[in-house]
Protein backbone atom coordinates (compact mmCIF):
# COMPACT_ATOMS: atom_id res chain seq x y z
CA UNK A 1 0.00 0.00 0.00
CA UNK A 2 2.77 2.47 0.92
CA UNK A 3 4.67 1.64 -2.26
CA UNK A 4 1.55 2.33 -4.35
CA UNK A 5 0.92 5.63 -2.56
CA UNK A 6 4.54 6.69 -3.12
CA UNK A 7 4.30 5.86 -6.84
CA UNK A 8 1.07 7.81 -7.16
CA UNK A 9 2.57 10.82 -5.38
CA UNK A 10 5.65 10.80 -7.61
CA UNK A 11 3.49 10.56 -10.73
CA UNK A 12 1.39 13.54 -9.64
CA UNK A 13 4.45 15.62 -8.81
CA UNK A 14 6.10 14.89 -12.14
CA UNK A 15 2.90 15.84 -13.99
CA UNK A 16 2.71 19.12 -12.08
CA UNK A 17 6.34 19.87 -12.94
CA UNK A 18 5.67 19.37 -16.64
CA UNK A 19 2.77 21.84 -16.57
CA UNK A 20 4.94 24.70 -15.27
CA UNK A 21 6.66 27.08 -17.65
CA UNK A 22 10.38 27.65 -17.53
CA UNK A 23 11.76 31.18 -17.22
CA UNK A 24 12.55 31.08 -20.94
CA UNK A 25 8.94 30.12 -21.78
CA UNK A 26 7.61 32.90 -19.57
CA UNK A 27 9.91 35.47 -21.20
CA UNK A 28 8.79 34.31 -24.66
CA UNK A 29 5.12 34.65 -23.60
CA UNK A 30 5.81 38.18 -22.35
CA UNK A 31 7.47 39.12 -25.63
CA UNK A 32 4.53 37.70 -27.63
CA UNK A 33 2.01 39.65 -25.54
CA UNK A 34 3.98 42.86 -26.02
CA UNK A 35 4.21 42.26 -29.78
CA UNK A 36 0.46 41.61 -29.98
CA UNK A 37 -0.22 44.76 -27.93
CA UNK A 38 1.99 46.78 -30.29
CA UNK A 39 0.14 45.36 -33.29
CA UNK A 40 -3.22 46.31 -31.77
CA UNK A 41 -1.94 49.78 -30.91
CA UNK A 42 -0.89 50.13 -34.53
CA UNK A 43 -4.38 49.10 -35.65
CA UNK A 44 -5.92 51.69 -33.32
CA UNK A 45 -3.65 54.41 -34.69
CA UNK A 46 -4.48 53.33 -38.22
CA UNK A 47 -8.19 53.73 -37.52
CA UNK A 48 -7.59 57.09 -35.78
CA UNK A 49 -5.78 58.27 -38.90
CA UNK A 50 -9.01 57.76 -40.80
CA UNK A 51 -7.92 54.75 -42.83
CA UNK A 52 -10.54 52.20 -43.83
CA UNK A 53 -11.13 49.27 -41.50
CA UNK A 54 -10.12 46.81 -44.23
CA UNK A 55 -6.72 48.51 -44.56
CA UNK A 56 -6.14 48.52 -40.79
CA UNK A 57 -7.19 44.87 -40.45
CA UNK A 58 -4.79 43.90 -43.24
CA UNK A 59 -1.99 45.74 -41.42
CA UNK A 60 -2.94 44.02 -38.15
CA UNK A 61 -2.87 40.61 -39.81
CA UNK A 62 0.57 41.33 -41.26
CA UNK A 63 1.93 42.56 -37.93
CA UNK A 64 0.56 39.51 -36.12
CA UNK A 65 1.70 36.84 -38.53
CA UNK A 66 3.09 34.00 -36.42
CA UNK A 67 2.13 35.62 -33.10
CA UNK A 68 -1.45 34.66 -32.46
CA UNK A 69 -4.26 32.47 -33.68
CA UNK A 70 -6.88 33.82 -36.03
CA UNK A 71 -7.25 36.95 -38.10
CA UNK A 72 -7.82 39.18 -35.06
CA UNK A 73 -4.37 38.57 -33.58
CA UNK A 74 -5.64 36.60 -30.61
CA UNK A 75 -8.31 39.16 -29.77
CA UNK A 76 -11.85 39.56 -30.92
CA UNK A 77 -14.43 42.11 -29.90
CA UNK A 78 -18.10 42.71 -30.48
CA UNK A 79 -18.88 44.38 -33.78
Amino acid sequence: MTKHLLSLTLALLSTAALAQHSDKDTKEDIARHRAMAAAHEGAAKCLEAGKKEEVCMAELQTACKGLAIGKYCGMRHVH
